[in-house]
């Protein structure tokens, strides 16, 4: 079990493929269908996930490596097929039966070194940038419902918060504790990893623990690259 006292949802979802978590070095390439079965984990799930969004990851196992720019592409016979990475690594991944019938590669655009590939499991974010702390609860509570399918270890957990993360763009990072009586209040923002296991700690991200009973809500400047539920 993991040391860290807070727990992503998406740690735990690495375990439902290793072949797709493998270290992988810059030149070879990773099996679709590895990170196909991975990823249909997700789809296939029957449990509540109505508040949360499923991507592959791209992860650099060197701190100075850097995904901008970067896009993972689908390899086939006869067509490519270019996915993006957002500034965290991640993309949507297409679950393709003609891909997983010919086991496509997915090779990057650019050498970065080592990397893994792996399952993310974020929350959802809002057009709005506002986030009902209750609705946060819910979300949280669907991402460790899906990562105890994954984990039984993680059956003692609870939810105790979620970690906002947002681009290293000045002025970006920003979110404000709105209480009922209208009153407001800025929460710190850290450099931290977006994600347990990432290499990269200098994004800059809000964490909020959950409170009592009080109805809040938090509201974002920008819009974050990711809500990642904490598991204690």
């Amino acid at each position: 079990m993991p040391t860290a006292r807070h727990l992503t949802a998406c740690c735990a979802l690495s375990l439902f493929a290793s072949c797709a978590s493998a270290q992988m070095r810059a030149g070879e390439w990773v099996s679709y269908r590895d990170a196909y079965r991975a990823m249909v984990v997700f789809e296939k799930y029957g449990g509540p996930k109505t508040y949360l969004q499923s991507q592959l990851q791209v992860a650099p196992q060197d701190r100075t490596a850097s995904v901008d720019t970067l896009q993972l592409t689908l390899a086939g016979k006869t067509n490519q097929v270019n996915l993006p990475l957002d500034p965290l690594g991640r993309t949507a991944f297409p679950l393709l039966k003609a891909a997983y019938d010919e086991n496509v590669a997915l090779v990057l655009s650019r050498k970065i070194g080592a990397f893994t590939v792996r399952p993310r499991i974020s929350i959802a974010l809002q057009a709005d940038g506002a986030y009902e702390e209750a609705e946060l609860r819910t979300a949280c509570e669907q991402a460790l419902g899906f990562a105890r399918y994954g984990d039984g270890s993680l059956r003692n957990r609870h939810c105790g918060g979620v970690r906002f993360v947002f681009a290293k763009r000045a002025g970006e990072a920003g979110v404000r504790l709105q209480r009922a009586d209208g009153s407001d209040v800025a929460l710190a923002v850290a450099g931290a990893a977006a994600f347990q296991g990432d290499m990269d700690d200098t994004f800059p991200t809000v964490s909020y623990r959950f409170g009592g009973a009080e109805r809040v809500q938090l509201i974002t400047a920008n819009p974050p690259l990711a809500i990642v539920p904490l598991f204690e």
